[in-house]
């Protein structure tokens, strides 16, 4: 096998740490076992990430880029606050039926004894999706699609519990309880 070149090395290792967090059972990932997964030397891996706490921080980027590229795409393309919201909360729980592992790093499962400035990212991460909903929530109290004397704030918090709670169902069901389950019927009730 033709040695890689060095972005194309440092994405296999990410893609295989992903793909390592898809483990239903979440037994703690070292870099040994990464690294023999991948078939290189530990060393190997410090050649491209400093900690493994940048490997994480690698992952938690491209959740950010993706979920953000796509929220502010929809954003952009769709004038309705509600049907910005309609589209945004399946695009999370889609995400998370797609990228199995990568909701164990959303929910922080897999950052537990990892450096604390992981959680605080995956927590503000958190923050701006729910401010994002926030806003599109004021944008259709402004559009009179919803009530508006409705608290925003009140309802964007209770839209991303909901999102954070069906993406721990799903992890701690060792990714067999699929997220989009009953969201035709929740989402009525979510948006009051």
């Amino acid at each position: 096998m033709p040695p890689a070149k060095p972005g194309e090395r440092k994405l296999q290792i990410l893609q295989t740490l992903a793909e390592m967090l898809q483990n239903p059972h979440g037994e703690k990932i070292t870099t040994a076992a990464l690294a023999g997964r991948i078939g290189v030397s530990e060393a190997a891996l410090y050649r491209h990430f400093a900690s493994k706490a940048q490997m994480f921080e690698g992952l938690i980027e491209f959740i950010e880029q993706t979920l953000f590229g796509m929220i502010n795409k929809i954003a952009s393309d769709e004038r309705s606050g509600v049907k910005q919201i309609e589209a945004a909360l399946p695009l999370l729980l889609g995400f998370a039926r797609k990228n199995p592992g990568m909701t164990r790093v959303l929910i922080g499962e897999a950052l537990v004894n990892e450096d604390a400035r992981l959680q605080a990212r995956i927590n503000q991460l958190q923050d701006r999706l729910e401010a994002t909903l926030k806003q599109s929530l004021r944008v259709a109290a402004s559009q009179n699609e919803i009530p508006a004397a409705t608290d925003a704030g009140a309802i964007a918090n209770l839209m991303m519990s909901f999102v954070v709670g069906r993406w721990h169902q799903f992890a701690k069901s060792g990714f067999k309880r699929d997220p989009m389950e009953y969201w035709a019927a929740q989402w009525p009730a979510l948006l009051g």
